[in-house]
């Protein structure tokens, strides 16, 4: 609860109530290669007062990810550019502090993609009951979010079975990490590619990988090589340029490629060449499938259901990194391209 003066259901108009304000992160300008601070501006706006059908939300936590980074420009692709001087949109998971909606009432805990701001205005279609079972309630924003539904779903593409070798670079980030736990649980052997000898032991030690190297000691295929000298049969692709090509050059005869993320290009000022060696698709009889979260919410259930089990059996480890104060999201946000997150990157407003 953020406070024990909140207006209840039916409160009086908003006169009545105490000034209040909050921030928000909002994008000034779109930026060219890596974004800096000077493309967002944090501004203090005051408390919105919900009409007829809408919620007021506190968000308690808010969700930073990669695929922000496409959203900031202003270019096609598969969601909308965020608009200029507006507040930017994230998973958020928040309290319902006044209701006007049937649906909501006062104390529900809810996710949303309203995030990047202390307080949202929502309809019922915009808000997602959450179990507040489940703690922290980061999670939500996390293993049990998007992010493991998005691990849980490229798994699922790759058709990963038992006794096969899974490959995931990125891997201690958020869904790196989540999907090669959900491998681990499926039978599979699962290396994984990270960017520190802190995140490799964060690999082999907590998250139970079989094999984790440092991509930064040395080039990728050489690692793979020796962790893999026999190939692997499922690469899940957080990362695209070298990455790809070294999975590449080391998949197995029908192997599978999940294509979710290239975040070693996401802040390349122009596009650049794909990998020399994509004829192997076609030699090893590969199949590449990409991947976009928003195509399977309508398996959210079977999903919940899996990773339910698996946080409560200790069998998936939801790291978070987490980043006190709205103040500071945009540094969150650029962390995340500096390598500075293991795990979910989480900012609590609260």
């Amino acid at each position: 609860m953020i406070s024990s003066t909140r207006p209840e259901r039916g409160a009086p108009a908003a006169g009545t109530l105490p000034a209040s304000e909050g921030l928000e992160v909002r994008l000034a300008s779109r930026p060219v290669g890596m974004p800096t601070a000077a493309n967002f501006e944090l501004v203090n706006v005051p408390r919105p007062v919900p009409g007829d059908g809408q919620v007021l939300v506190h968000n308690l936590f808010l969700s930073v990810d990669p695929y922000m980074r496409g959203r900031m420009s202003d270019r096609p692709s598969y969601v909308p550019a965020f608009e200029l001087h507006a507040p930017l949109g994230g998973g958020a998971i928040g309290e319902v502090v006044w209701s006007r909606s049937d649906a909501f009432q006062p104390g529900d805990i809810v996710t949303s993609n309203l995030g990047w701001r202390e307080f949202a205005l929502a309809t019922a279609g915009d808000l997602r009951t959450a179990d507040r079972r489940l703690q922290p309630l980061s999670l939500h924003l996390g293993a049990f979010g998007m992010t493991g539904l998005t691990a849980w779903a490229g798994l699922q593409l790759a058709e990963a079975r038992a006794g096969e070798t899974f490959f995931v670079s990125g891997a201690a980030g958020a869904v790196g990490s989540v999907a090669g736990q959900l491998a681990k649980v499926r039978g599979c052997r699962v290396i994984g590619s990270a960017g520190s000898a802190e995140k490799v032991r964060f690999l082999r030690e907590d998250c139970g990988f079989d094999a984790a190297f440092d991509h930064r000691d040395g080039a990728f295929l050489e690692h793979l090589r020796r962790e893999a000298p026999d190939g692997i049969d499922v690469y899940f692709d957080n990362v695209g340029g070298e990455a790809l090509e070294a999975a590449l050059g080391s998949m197995r005869l029908h192997g599978r490629i999940v294509m979710c993320g290239g975040i070693s290009g996401y802040n390349a000022e122009a596009p650049r060449p794909g990998p020399n060696n994509l004829f192997n698709v076609t030699t090893r009889r590969l199949t590449l499938r990409g991947l976009i979260v928003g195509d399977w919410l309508g398996r959210r259930g079977e999903f919940e259901a899996v990773m339910r089990g698996c946080l409560r059996n200790g069998t998936v480890n939801g790291r978070e990194t987490v980043v006190d104060g709205i103040e500071h999201m945009v540094d969150a946000f650029l962390g995340l391209f500096e390598g500075r997150n293991t795990g979910k990157m989480i900012v609590r407003t609260a």
